[in-house]
């Protein structure tokens, strides 16, 4: 995972986790789009992955990956959050989160898979 220009981070997507939609994001990669962030606690960017819920939570930990549905957007947890909307669980940060957070609005988030 990369924010284009400033950091990259480790990302593990998991399979074990939801199986059917880390599958079809791993079908999808590469994926970019431009950063939003959800209060201090979410920084997410919107994909045209078309996936149902799958294993939904709403509690998620500093560093976990999950993928909203109803937007079709990957979403990297900041902090410790409850979130409102249930969420599939899809993976988790490997790398230094901290660097998440000089992230700003606009920036462009880029998934992909390290072949090295």
């Amino acid at each position: 995972m990369e924010i284009r220009g400033k950091a990259k981070i480790t990302c593990d997507l998991k399979r074990h986790l939801s199986p059917r939609t880390v599958g079809t994001i791993m079908r999808s990669l590469p994926l970019e789009g431009h950063a939003h962030l959800l209060g201090k606690s979410i920084l997410y960017f919107e994909t045209s992955v078309d996936s149902g819920i799958e294993r939904s939570r709403t509690e998620f930990k500093k560093g976990d990956v999950a993928f909203l549905p109803s937007t079709g957007s990957i979403c990297f947890f900041l902090n410790d959050t409850v979130f409102a909307k249930t969420m599939t669980p899809i993976g988790k940060l490997d790398g230094d989160v901290e660097s998440l957070k000089d992230a700003k609005s606009g920036d462009v988030l880029c998934v992909y898979e390290d072949t090295a």
